[in-house]
């Protein structure tokens, strides 16, 4: 299931109390689809890290001096009923649920299905969500109970390029590396479990967008090799020898109708996504000036990553009469 998809279904599964297990490879990003869904609803959320998890993390036995009745006191965690300092609706988050030992999944099985942690109730208005690597994956992941499996609706998660794109585009990933990965797009997520380091999106964004410009220039490819692997790197740091080598995309926005359009399709990808980062609602008419230019696929291209960094562009004269003249034709 593609990311938009997902978290649209993960949404209304919550707002009808239905525990989620979401589903997929190393690095997709699954554990910041949950908490987007919960800070864009406005409800609480709670991350439980379930292969760090010992049965007396969840709740410590105790006598109260009274040895004759043992008692379980819960985590301070967790948002037990008559608990004021906890929102009444939110997310449990057990993340990587996969990798917990039977003891913890026994317990996450009793308490989606009880709503119940060693005889203290938890809120009504908070529902389940884990997420979890497959076996197939070799990351640790060990088979989920069948009763635990019963009592959630699993949902695969598939990378998808447009909606990576989307997302990369608002949350400051360098638009080097969104441009490769749209030139590039089988290397966003390229997981092979018999290779000890793969492209994947979130080896993409910390270990490649958030240091490049940070290490030295002659550490680069080792710098990369060591995030996303050797092929990877060796691609991506190629085509940042060409991203280097163009012309500045401020002075193509100064003189947008006469700068030089490239041909080669690497160098177009690049031109393109760095003139997309700078667009605003102060240049873009100068913007879609220079991206009339392009080929139709990079002239979409300009426009879909522009208003995904800024959807303000969209309010612009120039953005409408694109959209009623060139747009209505290549999007047809």
């Amino acid at each position: 299931m593609r990311p938009t998809l997902l978290k649209t279904t993960v949404s209304a599964l919550v707002n009808k109390g239905r525990a989620v297990h979401i589903e997929g490879g190393p690095g997709l990003g699954k554990t910041q689809i949950v908490k987007q869904i919960a800070d864009d609803a406005g409800i609480g959320f709670i991350h439980i890290h379930a292969p760090t998890l010992q049965p007396e993390d969840l709740a410590l036995p105790t006598t109260n001096g009274d040895r004759t009745k043992l008692r379980f006191v819960p985590s301070e965690r967790f948002p037990l009923v008559g608990d004021t300092d906890t929102a009444d609706t939110g997310i449990i988050l057990i993340d990587e649920l996969p990798q917990g030992d039977n003891s913890i999944q026994k317990t996450c099985a009793h308490m989606i299905q009880e709503g119940d942690l060693h005889g203290h109730r938890i809120k009504q208005g908070w529902t389940f969500v884990s997420t979890g690597n497959r076996a197939t994956d070799r990351a640790g992941a060990n088979r989920i109970l069948s009763h635990l499996r019963n009592r959630v609706t699993t949902l695969e998660f598939e990378p998808q390029l447009d909606d990576w794109c989307q997302w990369a585009a608002g949350n400051d990933v360098d638009p080097h590396v969104i441009s490769f990965v749209r030139f590039k797009p089988g290397l966003l997520n390229d997981f092979d479990p018999q290779r000890d380091i793969n492209p994947t999106p979130r080896a993409w964004v910390e270990g490649v967008s958030q240091v490049l410009g940070a290490v030295p220039y002659e550490a680069e490819f080792e710098t990369f090799k060591g995030a996303v692997g050797e092929g990877a790197a060796a691609e991506f740091t190629a085509f940042m020898k060409i991203a280097r080598k163009l012309p500045d995309p401020d002075v193509v926005l100064l003189n947008p109708d006469k700068a030089e359009v490239p041909t080669d399709p690497s160098t177009l990808y690049a031109i393109s996504g760095a003139v997309a980062h700078r667009a605003s609602q102060q240049n873009f008419d100068r913007v879609m000036t220079y991206a009339k230019r392009l080929p139709p696929e990079f002239m979409v291209l300009v426009v879909r990553d522009a208003v995904n960094r800024d959807r303000t562009v969209a309010q612009t004269k120039a953005f409408q009469d694109w959209t009623f003249n060139e747009g209505s034709k290549v999007l047809m």
